[in-house]
């Protein structure tokens, strides 16, 4: 037998849950999960029941798709992984009912635009690094060992300064020290 399964959420405890429980219950959700937390929350304890309460055939309800979750990338995934398990999706206030193929096809419809905007920010992302190459500009971060800090790091090495005291003096890591003046590892050893 197939169920109807509410969720509802709020973001801070002095907002009242009564509304959505409410219209989750007169839609004839058999249960309602809630939950007080952010819709930017990693882990949302109620959504995470209701998603294990669900089974083939049964929908999840809520009040707003808002409730569900903030992205658009978000909530086309969980849909995705409802549809993949045989749950449909109903949002009331939005009118989504994802049992029906007009539902269906709106959820395909979001799930190719949130595909185009992800390739759009890649490609732009691509060409916005292939423009700064051409300028002379590389990625990530600066080198803390400079051509300077070598040098200097090597002369401390040589007159028999320990590799501890030559990575703290220049201002970075042994291990940074040691990438860098391969020596530095072979004095370190001779201590």
């Amino acid at each position: 037998m197939s169920m109807t399964i509410g969720y509802a959420r709020v973001s801070t405890d002095e907002q009242s849950l009564a509304l959505q429980i409410d219209a989750l219950t007169a839609a004839g959700c058999g249960r309602v999960f809630s939950d007080t937390a952010s819709g930017r929350a990693a882990t949302r304890a109620g959504l995470a029941d209701a998603l294990s309460h669900l089974r083939a055939g049964d929908t999840l309800a809520v009040w707003k798709l808002d409730r569900l979750g903030r992205s658009v990338a978000g909530l086309i995934a969980l849909v995705g992984d409802l549809e993949k398990r045989g749950v449909a999706f109903r949002s009331l206030t939005d009118g989504i009912d994802t049992s029906t193929p007009a539902g269906r096809f709106f959820f395909h419809v979001m799930a190719s635009l949130a595909q185009m905007e992800r390739e759009l920010i890649v490609e732009r992302t691509q060409a916005g690094l292939t423009a700064a190459r051409q300028r002379g500009r590389v990625g990530g971060r600066k080198r803390k060992m400079t051509a300077a800090r070598m040098e200097a790091g090597a002369q401390l090495l040589a007159a028999g300064q320990p590799a501890g005291d030559v990575a703290a003096a220049l201002g970075v890591s042994r291990a940074t020290l040691y990438r860098w003046l391969p020596a530095a590892a072979a004095v370190d050893a001779d201590e």
